[in-house]
């Protein structure tokens, strides 16, 4: 008879819990000391199952937790209502949520009120301001309290940390998982290095952009195409929410050079991130993916949580400002100097053996 391997539920709710996700159940599977459980809440449901797609995952558990129109408030509730049975039915030796999701946050609660140890994957990053990025600040902070194992993804996360008072025991460094990913995905499907015309990619979807913030980067999108008409592709993968895709399409519909796609699979994604000359982005994870595939990134925020992009040159804020925004993205069009300026630095956030790391610690923790 075989032994029970001790388990541990590892929670995803959106697409890029998903991808940073995907390696930890792989090294997990290879380590052979733990049982990985892999629980979907459905909180983004098809761009989550659009993300585990390319990693061949399919979840053991799904919430389906997503209505619409939903609030965090409603996410929360559902997650805490939801996932409790699973830790009675379970017992595992640890939960893993990752980042800054109501998600995370909602499953890091209602595992410590099981009583059962919460491991934090990208815990750490910090813009010092709870209102930005909303409700990712929060959420984060309040896992934080919840967290048995700090898994940070730098030395300026991990400061952070103890720098809240968390035992340094507690927190451990192991790169940042989306290093990982993206390695894995290029060697399944290699991504061309360049594009004519020169190819700009956009991401534009959280939630304090909503309303007037993103019409106002909208507004400098449709400025930058119409005053290079012909010479740039400007390509704009929507995100379904109808806050982001409503003005979007009504923006940018038709405009010449520009092309607005539905969510692409993430393999498909990385490859036209790889050919762009630069992308314009209010992600956290592009901040991240930008270095590791050698593309500076203009961040469309007034501040960030991964301020080793900025000093690492490899990204610069540019916020909502129209005009910033216009005059960054022409300079980086017009002069090839300013642009391989971008470039010269390290990846700031690991050499793609953060899961490795995570498996390690969670096997010789239990």
């Amino acid at each position: 008879m075989g032994v029970d391997r001790p388990k541990v539920l590892v929670v995803v709710g959106t697409r890029p819990e998903t991808i940073k996700l995907a390696p930890v159940i792989e090294a997990l599977r290879a380590d052979r000391r733990l049982e990985p459980v892999l629980v979907a809440t459905s909180q983004h449901r098809e761009m989550l199952r659009q993300a585990l797609r390319p990693f061949r995952l399919v979840p053991d558990v799904d919430l389906d937790i997503m209505t619409v129109g939903q609030t965090p408030t409603r996410v929360a509730v559902e997650v805490l209502r939801r996932f409790e049975p699973l830790l009675a039915e379970h017992r595992p030796a640890w939960v893993v949520v990752q980042g800054d999701t109501t998600t995370a946050f909602a499953t890091a609660v209602a595992s410590f009120y099981g009583g059962v140890k919460v491991a934090h994957v990208e815990a750490g990053l910090r813009t010092g301001r709870l209102d930005a990025p909303f409700p990712e600040e929060f959420n984060r902070r309040a896992a934080a309290v919840a967290t048995t194992l700090h898994l940070a993804p730098t030395p300026l996360a991990a400061a952070n940390l103890r720098a809240e008072g968390i035992d340094e025991e507690s927190v451990l460094v192991v790169g940042n998982t989306v290093v990982d990913a993206v390695r894995r995905i290029r060697k399944i499907r290699p991504c061309p290095v360049s594009a004519d015309p020169p190819l700009v990619l956009v991401t534009l979807h959280r939630r304090e952009s909503f309303g007037g913030p993103i019409a106002r980067v909208l507004g400098a999108l449709r400025a930058l195409a119409e005053q290079n008409t012909g010479r740039i592709r400007l390509v704009y993968p929507v995100h379904p929410n109808p806050r982001v895709d409503g003005p979007a399409r009504e923006a940018l519909g038709g405009v010449p050079g520009v092309e607005l796609h539905a969510p692409l699979d993430y393999p498909e994604f990385l490859e036209l991130f790889a050919k762009a000359r630069f992308v314009l982005s209010d992600s956290g994870g592009i901040q991240e993916e930008g270095p590791t595939l050698g593309v500076p990134v203009l961040v469309l925020r007034d501040t960030t949580e991964r301020p080793e992009v900025l000093e690492s040159g490899w990204g610069k804020l540019v916020g909502t400002d129209p005009d910033l925004i216009l005059a960054e993205s022409t300079r980086l069009l017009r002069d090839d100097a300013a642009l391989a300026a971008m470039k010269r630095g390290p990846n700031p956030f690991g050499d793609g053996h953060a899961a490795v790391r995570i498996a390690t610690a969670l096997a010789e923790r239990t």
